[in-house]
């Protein structure tokens, strides 16, 4: 109901968000995930609780509109990510024989399967 008090998130699914985060591309992409991911305590540490006349305070909302800011970014980051794989994947197809490279090289790149509910 009101949560004075809350000023911690801790994710059920976040090894398996951890493992996708570090398995990036890029350094940016990484860094901004981090710092999506520690927001929510400086977030917490100044947001209303809400009031007796409101049962839906201001933290239960912003960890909601946290959680999908961080799906959000994943979820864009992973698309980005599989661009970028399949235009690697296709200019090394060029270099070496197909099942070479899906069956040897693409492995490595892939992202940790995420099987997080919404």
């Amino acid at each position: 109901r009101m949560c004075y008090k809350l000023k911690h998130v801790d994710l059920v699914e976040e090894a398996v968000l951890r493992r996708t985060i570090d398995a990036l591309l890029l350094e940016d992409w990484k860094n901004d995930m981090d710092r999506e991911m520690l927001s929510i305590h400086q977030i917490l540490s100044y947001t209303s609780a809400g009031n007796y006349f409101n049962d839906v305070g201001g933290k239960a909302q912003a960890v909601q509109s946290w959680i999908s800011s961080v799906l959000h970014k994943i979820i864009q980051y992973k698309a980005k990510h599989r661009s970028y794989l399949n235009e690697a994947a296709t200019a090394l197809q060029h270099a070496f024989p197909q099942d070479i490279v899906i069956k040897s090289v693409l492995p490595f790149l892939e992202l940790p399967n995420m099987n997080m509910q919404r």
